[in-house]
């Protein structure tokens, strides 16, 4: 005898194909649709589970795309409100500079989204290719194999824009890693592969309407994303890193550098909690942190146009006063570059570190420069017709020569990494020369509400993948210190002035993708294909 479903229960159980035929019914739309709700899963929303049902709904819609143009124009349109919805926040630098109208931003936002959506629709246009109008398990390997290779092109062609890869939306809460613990064997892209398969065979176990396997899957995924860390390990080397909490019109504006300067001052002195008087401790500042250029050998006029200090000796000096002896201060700061006549030919957006005998004791410069932000490509065009870069200032930086580790003596092995450099996956570390940690000063007041919590997730990616702790700095947040498997130990939020005393975190040994990078995700995209190329065969018998 059958028994029938109560009305409540027999819509709930028809509930995902009245969805897939509201999806098939207007496909374009569900896909700008849906890859607005993707998005929702990245900070500051977090809302993993919808950003999974929202990829897993379009890997089932792409099953019905007729041929590759349209699987690719649905892909396109899926990457428009994806990143549109998720780069919302490049609209709010607009409002901090005057060499452009504000409202600009808006119109950037969508702009920059039309060009990223090509990666989104290059992966499904090709899986469409591979998979053609097979579903299930063929369909969702070679979307998630494609996927990878997508998100790995984006991270480098024309300079790379790596922010939010899907995987994010896998990291946990500041307290545990989340099923991004699984990035040291296999790197954030092939982490965003996976996170499509998971999507895709989710709704797959929805769509057949098989309750029971939808609840164990949803369950394992809970428990995956929280999933205790474990205990701590504690480190020896004393930190205090600094937020001055300095808003960000008052950053770049002459009138409140000695301002700016004392704060970070009064922030950076020994107190009972940083140990003995003479102990090693390690003083981090943020990017933007040091307005006055402390290289000597630049013409006069440099140094007396910043702030009252006149000399980069005496700014040395006052530096090293300020920390006290047995301390080492790492800042952001700018250098200057002049060309054989003489003539300023550039900048470079630096990390110096300062010993407390006033002495330069290492540098590193930006190698990977934000486009439009710190240098304006095509200027030759672009300027006449009114446009400039966002940072102040008519010159460009120049690009570092790229990840370096930095011998700090009894401070350790640093890899250096300045704001936006934190973002890609792989290109974070010397991996010739293993660091202890990876320090990244950033300015983030720029990036509005959701663009620091953002970043700050990313920064979590790298200590989980790399294995090394991150110490992160900035001008108003978030700054904080994350471990080698990504919990959060210390933070300090958005818009705080404030410091914090701590130990750095011990090193993890060298992970699998500390050793071989990108390329260990690439190898997973290959194993994915080749199941899904496994998979067609046995179809097709």
């Amino acid at each position: 005898m059958t028994v029938p479903l109560s009305p409540s229960r027999s819509a709930f159980a028809q509930l995902p194909g009245r969805l897939h035929d509201l999806l098939m019914r207007y496909p374009a739309a569900a896909a700008l649709g849906l890859g607005v709700l993707a998005a929702t899963g990245f900070q500051p929303l977090g809302l993993w589970p919808i950003a999974l049902l929202a990829m897993g709904a379009f890997a089932g819609l792409l099953q019905q795309a007729r041929d590759v143009r349209q699987a690719a124009w649905w892909g396109w349109l899926l990457g428009l409100g994806h990143f549109t919805f998720g780069n919302s926040w490049i609209a709010t630098a607009f409002t901090y500079q005057a060499n452009m109208p504000a409202v600009l931003g808006w119109a950037a936002v969508p702009l920059l989204a039309a060009y990223l959506a090509i990666y989104p629709a290059l992966a499904a246009g090709a899986a469409q290719r591979i998979a053609g109008p097979r579903g299930g398990a063929v369909a969702a390997l070679a979307l998630a194999g494609c996927w990878i290779v997508a998100e790995w092109l984006r991270s480098w062609v024309f300079t790379g824009y790596s922010w939010n890869p899907f995987a994010m939306v896998l990291l946990g809460p500041m307290d545990r890693p989340g099923l991004a613990a699984l990035a040291p064997w296999m790197g954030t892209y092939a982490l965003s592969g996976l996170a499509v398969l998971l999507a895709a065979g989710l709704v797959n176990v929805l769509r057949a309407r098989r309750w029971i396997a939808a609840g164990l899957a949803g369950a394992l995924l809970v428990a995956g994303m929280y999933w205790p860390a474990g205990k701590a390990e504690e480190g020896r080397l004393a930190v205090t890193l600094v937020q001055p909490g300095i808003p960000q019109p008052q950053v770049n504006d002459p009138r409140f550098y000695d301002a700016n300067l004392l704060r970070l001052l009064q922030l950076s002195g020994r107190t009972a909690r940083t140990g003995a008087p003479d102990d090693p401790r390690l003083v981090l500042w943020p990017e933007s942190g040091m307005a006055d250029y402390i290289e000597d050998g630049y013409p006069q006029r440099y140094y007396d146009r910043l702030t009252t200090l006149g000399s980069p000796a005496y700014a040395r000096a006052l530096l090293a006063r300020a920390i006290g002896p047995g301390s080492l201060l790492v800042t952001g700061g700018q250098r200057l570059a002049f060309d054989e006549q003489g003539r300023l030919a550039g900048a470079y957006n630096s990390v110096m570190a300062v010993d407390d005998a006033g002495q330069i004791a290492a540098i590193y410069s930006k190698a990977h420069l934000v486009p439009y932000g710190e240098y304006l490509p095509l200027r030759w065009l672009l300027e006449p017709l009114g446009f400039s870069r966002l940072v102040p200032g008519s010159i460009d930086f120049l690009p570092g020569p790229g990840p370096r580790t930095l011998n700090l003596g009894v401070f350790g092995d640093a890899a250096i990494q300045v704001c936006y450099e934190i973002i890609f996956s792989g290109q974070v570390t010397d991996r010739s020369a293993r660091a202890d940690y990876l320090y990244t000063g950033s300015n983030d007041g720029w990036f509005g509400a959701a663009g620091p919590p953002q970043h700050f997730a990313q920064a979590r990616m790298r200590a989980v993948e790399e294995g090394l702790p991150v110490l992160r700095s900035t001008t108003s947040g978030i700054s904080g210190i994350i471990d080698a498997r990504g919990v959060v130990r210390h933070m300090i939020p958005t818009g705080r002035m404030d410091r914090i005393d701590a130990r750095v975190p011990p090193p993890a040994p060298p992970t699998l993708f500390a050793r071989l990078g990108n390329l260990l995700a690439l190898a997973w995209a290959g194993l994915f294909l080749m199941l899904a190329f496994v998979a067609s065969r046995k179809s097709r018998r």
